[in-house]
C-alpha cells in the first residue's frame, strides 16, 4: 500500500526539505547557536498588504524560556544563504509562555 496519497497532506515542491534544512544551517551559523536552541523554520501565506504571497518565518527556542524570530517576506524556495545572514541582524526575542 505504498501508492497511499493523503489527501490531507501538504505538497511541497522538490527541494523544499532540503532547503528547510540549509536555512537551519545558515541561521545556526549566522547567530552562532548552540547545539540545544531548536531551529524552526516555516512558510506562511502574507495576507498583508504589500506583502508577497509566502513568507518565512524562522524560530528559535531554548531552555532559558526566550524564544527567537525573524521574518523573510520571500517564498522559502527563493531564499538564500545571504538573505539569512541579513535577516538575522533583526532578531525579535519574546518570552515563550509557560
Amino acid at each position: 500500500m505504498n501508492d497511499f496519497v493523503n489527501p490531507l497532506g501538504r505538497h511541497r515542491p522538490t527541494g523544499f526539505s532540503a532547503r528547510v534544512a540549509n536555512i537551519k544551517s545558515w541561521t545556526r551559523t549566522a547567530l552562532l547557536l548552540e547545539d540545544d536552541v531548536v531551529v524552526s523554520v516555516n512558510e506562511l501565506a502574507c495576507s498583508q498588504a504589500g506583502c508577497p504571497p509566502r513568507q518565512v518565518v524562522v524560530l528559535m527556542f531554548s531552555n532559558t524560556g526566550l524564544a527567537r524570530t525573524f521574518t523573510l517576506h520571500k517564498a522559502l524556495l527563493d531564499t538564500t544563504e545571504a538573505d539569512i545572514a541579513d535577516a538575522a541582524k533583526r532578531v525579535e526575542i519574546a518570552k515563550c509562555r509557560s
